[in-house]
């Protein structure tokens, strides 16, 4: 479901600045937030709603939504090329090869019909800031896997996509990238470790945990690492109704829309 990325955001956003390197720590925490993660996400959400799921006008919509959005939250932990992006009168792609890419295409894993069309989805809602081509390619890792694991909830098919058509490696388990993990907010130095997170879990709060178990930009590793858990594992209703009293209502009304539109 879109929302584990939105939890994995939360939960995560406690430990971005002060990484924890452990699994064993309380869940939902009252002085969590969301952040950039999350609003972009349910504007990619929202411009999918608008366009109902086609490609035809969705860069236009992406770019207006999220830039009304972002206008909106301005405390949400952009970073500096974004917030510029954010408010500029011209916004054009910026070559990014950073993480924001793959942290905020989760919905368009439950409105393509196919593996393809979710990647064409993915590469236009990432375009429109992250054009770079390591950020071409994390949106589309995290997008397809979550596509896979809600269509197939099979770990080996979405470790073979992973690894033979994405090109990320996954060649070392979570005990052994801890040690020597540091913050690194680029697509191709969090997306496979956030990636690998999912795949050595046992539930979607396994999952979540193992990310943030890692350090580095932990709000947003985990982030993706919800995205592909949350459609794999689903996520408990108690778990979402708790994730949506850290939003606004404007956000859960994002969020509510798109539900209707492409999940109920």
């Amino acid at each position: 479901m879109m929302i584990g990325a939105i939890i994995g955001d939360i939960v995560g956003s406690n430990y971005e600045w002060d990484n924890i390197k452990k699994k064993t720590f309380r869940f939902f925490q009252k002085k969590m937030f969301f952040t950039d993660d999350s609003v972009f996400t349910l504007a990619i959400a929202e411009a999918l709603v608008q366009t109902d799921g086609k490609l035809d006008g969705l860069q236009a919509q992406t770019v207006q939504i999220m830039q009304n959005l972002g206008r909106k939250y301005p405390y949400a932990g952009w970073g500096n090329h974004q917030m510029r992006w954010i408010f500029s009168d011209n916004p054009i792609p910026y070559n990014s090869l950073g993480n924001g890419a793959g942290m905020r295409v989760a919905s368009v894993a439950y409105v393509g019909n196919t593996l393809e069309q979710v990647l064409q989805l993915s590469d236009a809602v990432t375009s429109v800031t992250h054009n770079h081509p390591e950020g071409i390619k994390a949106a589309r890792a995290i997008a397809g896997a979550t596509y896979l694991a809600l269509m197939t909830r099979d770990k080996a098919k979405i470790k073979f996509f992973i690894t033979d058509t994405i090109g990320y490696p996954l060649q070392e388990t979570l005990d052994e990238i801890r040690p020597y993990y540091r913050y690194d907010v680029t697509a191709p130095g969090s997306t496979p470790q956030a990636i690998q997170a999912f795949l050595e879990s046992t539930s979607f709060e396994d999952a979540i945990r193992n990310a943030i178990s890692i350090g580095g930009d932990s709000d947003t590793i985990a982030a993706m690492t919800g995205a592909i858990a949350g459609a794999y594992y689903g996520v408990e209703t108690g778990m979402i109704e708790k994730a949506l009293t850290y939003l606004t209502p404007e956000l859960i009304n994002l969020y509510e829309r798109f539900f209707e539109r492409f999940i109920r």
